[in-house]
């Protein structure tokens, strides 16, 4: 009956562990309350003030950037896993907040549209942790945050990310 007993006290402390390790809900950010304003809020797009002027963000703050390379309303980046995680998508149709044009605001095609605003699609930068990062600006002279008009801001900031690895992460 003991052995029974310490058994199931055993197996009852693995679980109990393995759920703790087990928090954080699916937010962008985080998974604590304490960063619940790091999450992603795709139903909006709007202009914030920043040190790099007026810039296109989400509805939660979120800083968003354009890739050069990709055409109007298409995405052509060629993004595998590691990719896809320093620079998710915003994906679905926002609604235009303070400061952006509604006529600027689309999607690309396909079964998992991504915003896009002036027919850029707009993407964010996973490192950027609090609202107002901008810190994937300027990366590899091909990532931008984007102004009020859609047009990609190529100012510089002094505090870009600048940790060697090319701004793929990888």
């Amino acid at each position: 009956m003991n052995r029974i007993r310490i058994t199931l006290t055993g197996v009852a402390c693995v679980a109990a562990l393995g759920l703790a390790g087990c928090g954080g809900g699916g937010s962008y950010g985080g998974g604590s309350d304490s960063t619940a304003s790091t999450a992603t809020d795709t139903s909006t797009v709007k202009v914030s003030d920043s040190p790099l002027g007026g810039i296109l963000v989400d509805g939660g703050g979120r800083t968003l950037y354009l890739f050069t390379a990709d055409g109007k309303n298409t995405n052509s980046m060629k993004c595998d896993t590691s990719c896809l995680k320093l620079w998710p998508p915003m994906e679905g149709k926002p609604k235009a907040g303070s400061g952006a044009d509604a006529g600027l605001i689309g999607t690309t095609k396909g079964s998992k549209p991504q915003a896009t605003y002036a027919g850029h699609p707009l993407y964010y930068y996973a490192k950027d942790k609090a609202p107002g990062d901008s810190k994937g600006q300027g990366i590899d002279g091909i990532w931008y945050v984007l102004g009020a008009e859609g047009k990609a801001n190529k100012a510089s900031l002094p505090s870009a990310d600048d940790d060697g690895t090319g701004g793929y992460g990888y």
